[in-house]
């Protein structure tokens, strides 16, 4: 292992170990996978100021610079892609993967034939829009989404 990848892990095993706030989301170390659910979002603690976030493909996913030192990784699509950060010098603070997953829990999809819906069942079972669900079903469900929300503004 090279000096600069001991230098980064070590980095990031102490940034997992003090971090209080986010104990579970740390960064991952070079080449780990950090993943995130669809449609969701985490906090990145990551050990020294960021410059420069690069995601390779952002149709799976998108990080913002919260502050120097603290990232927000959003999940859009499922996949994988990776997540490059550099430092103002444009010296690589880390180099991972970002794997986009579906939410597994209080969900349940229900096929028709070739038509997929998908429910959010906590406690009591609501459509929800996912990715992959029959485009009519998503249709419905988005429109009657909208409905709730203006007459809840009052529109």
């Amino acid at each position: 292992m090279s000096t600069k990848r001991r230098v980064i892990a070590f980095a990031f095993a102490l940034l997992s170990a003090g971090s209080a706030a986010v104990p579970d989301l740390a960064m991952a170390a070079d080449g780990a996978v950090v993943s995130v659910r669809v449609n969701m979002a985490r906090i990145l603690r990551i050990s020294a100021p960021a410059s420069t976030v690069v995601i390779g493909n952002p149709g799976v996913a998108d990080v913002t610079i919260q502050d120097p030192k603290t990232l927000v990784l959003t999940g859009k699509s499922y996949g994988q892609t990776n997540l490059i950060i550099l430092d103002s010098m444009g010296n690589a603070i880390a180099d991972t993967i970002v794997e986009v997953v579906q939410a597994q829990n209080d969900v349940v999809t229900v096929y028709m034939g070739n038509a997929r819906q998908t429910l959010a069942c906590a406690p009591t079972c609501q459509p929800t829009i996912t990715l992959g669900d029959d485009a009519g079903y998503s249709a419905a469900s988005a429109a009657a989404s909208r409905t709730v929300s203006s007459m809840a503004s009052g529109n």
